[in-house]
């Protein structure tokens, strides 16, 4: 679970990596509009019924275990004067993945992503577009890193890969331990 913090137009903004998966903060994002309570900023998100349209369809492409049985109902109450839903309640009812709620001192509603961009749209077109340059340049930033470390992995791979095939093919069984250091360092110049 790795945790890193954007910042966006002064706001810090926490993300969460989850299983590979990435998600954002939207209790940071919603202290765009209200900074006191962004959970109430939140739930009213919820309560739309555009917003449990998108979350619902997000929910079947993604992830195969969505109760759709229990969603239905809430998509015909969304959007009417008495219907209420907050994100742990979304989560209990359809077995969602793309929200991730954390209880306590200092608790969050992390989404995933592309959840995460639609509800910043929803708060500020302004806020959004700052918030996916600042989330791109954090992943070039990971990329940059992780490519040094996949290339620093096959190189050690290779190498023990090109060792063995020298002397398994290059290597005649006759020779003595200096001439097949000298077969050896010329291969090693030849690969490097």
């Amino acid at each position: 679970m790795a945790k890193q913090n954007l910042i966006v137009k002064e706001t810090s903004v926490r993300t969460l990596k989850l299983d590979g998966v990435d998600f954002i903060s939207i209790t940071d994002i919603a202290k765009q509009k209200n900074p006191v309570e962004p959970k109430d900023v939140v739930k009213n998100w919820f309560r739309l019924k555009n917003t449990l349209e998108y979350l619902g369809l997000w929910e079947q492409l993604n992830n195969p275990d969505f109760k759709r049985v229990e969603f239905d109902p809430l998509l015909k109450e969304a959007g009417s004067n008495a219907f209420t839903m907050s994100p742990t309640r979304w989560v209990e009812l359809t077995n969602a993945v793309g929200i991730v709620t954390k209880n306590g001192a200092g608790g969050c509603t992390f989404a995933q992503r592309d959840i995460a961009f639609k509800f910043a749209a929803w708060v500020s077109v302004e806020f959004e577009l700052y918030l996916i340059k600042e989330f791109q340049r954090l992943k070039e930033e990971e990329q940059k890193q992780l490519g040094w470390s996949v290339k620093r992995e096959l190189t050690k791979l290779n190498y023990h890969i090109h060792t063995d095939a020298i002397k398994k093919n290059l290597v005649p069984e006759e020779l003595t331990t200096k001439q097949t250091s000298i077969i050896y360092a010329s291969e090693a110049d030849v690969l490097n």
